[in-house]
């Protein structure tokens, strides 16, 4: 665990800013690189890029505040003020698939006014989404959020003394659930590339990214500690929910698109 890498006065620059920053950047060439092979202006992949960064983090603060309101009530300006009570500079407290949500609504909007092919836009931005998870979530690891639950296996982590998972656990070994993350988000983005290349029909890449991530966030979501406010009805959080939203999403999409008179993949 290593949050913060070093301050310049007031900015704060720490590690899971970094990932994040690092994600964007590499995802955003991924994307780019994706697109051209499909015919599509890489320009508008990099502004449909910015576009889904900066909703992704209004989503995953949205997502974080409805689910935490008596963190914020009667502070509410403290819902997008970047400067913290300890003078630090920076915004802590956002839900992953919050982020993901508010970037799926965002970059539907520029796509569609822009009349740019949506599924292979999006096929597009697939792989680099899961790319991006990989890193995110090691940026996870490093910050010491996203903590698992108490664990004595050889792998189980401990969180320096004084930590939020340390104290939450009470001292115990931890599963490290952000590196089960990255772990699944590099098995996905591999299999992505893969079928990008194989040429499947408009909207697959995408389908299998919903089915996949939703499979492995809703089974590592059985070993990562919530408050109890997280959870919402069969003992289930609300981000098992959404996991579930996204596979059954990933299934009617592949049973809509899919071209009845030709192969899932196209001719090599």
């Amino acid at each position: 665990m290593h949050p913060e890498l070093f301050r310049i006065g007031p900015l704060v620059i720490n590690s899971y800013g970094l990932m994040l920053a690092l994600a964007f950047i590499i995802g955003m060439f991924i994307a780019g690189k994706l697109a051209e092979k499909k015919g599509l202006d890489k320009d508008e992949i990099v502004n449909l890029s910015f576009i889904i960064m900066v909703s992704a983090i209004i989503g995953a603060r949205v997502l974080y505040v409805l689910t935490h309101l008596d963190e914020f009530s009667g502070r509410w300006t403290k819902t997008f003020w970047p400067v913290q009570d300890d003078g630090s500079v920076g915004i802590n407290g956002l839900i992953l698939l919050g982020g993901v949500i508010g970037a799926v609504i965002a970059a539907s909007i520029y796509v569609s006014r822009k009349k740019m092919p949506y599924w292979k836009t999006a096929d597009s931005i697939a792989p680099a989404l899961a790319f991006g998870l990989v890193l995110g979530r090691i940026g996870c690891y490093l910050n010491g959020c996203c903590f698992g639950k108490v664990c004595d296996l050889p792998w189980g982590v401990r969180f320096p003394d004084g930590s939020a998972a340390d104290i939450i656990m009470q001292h115990n070994s931890l599963h490290p659930t952000q590196l089960y993350s990255s772990l699944y988000a590099l098995i996905i983005f591999t299999i992505l590339i893969w079928l990008s290349y194989k040429r499947p029909f408009d909207g697959m890449v995408t389908a299998v990214f919903l089915i996949l991530y939703g499979i492995a966030r809703f089974t590592v979501d059985f070993f990562r500690y919530y408050e109890s406010q997280m959870f919402l009805f069969w003992g289930l959080d609300l981000n098992q929910i959404i996991s579930m939203i996204m596979f059954i999403g990933g299934i009617v999409l592949i049973y809509k698109n899919r071209p009845s008179e030709k192969p899932i993949f196209g001719s090599d």
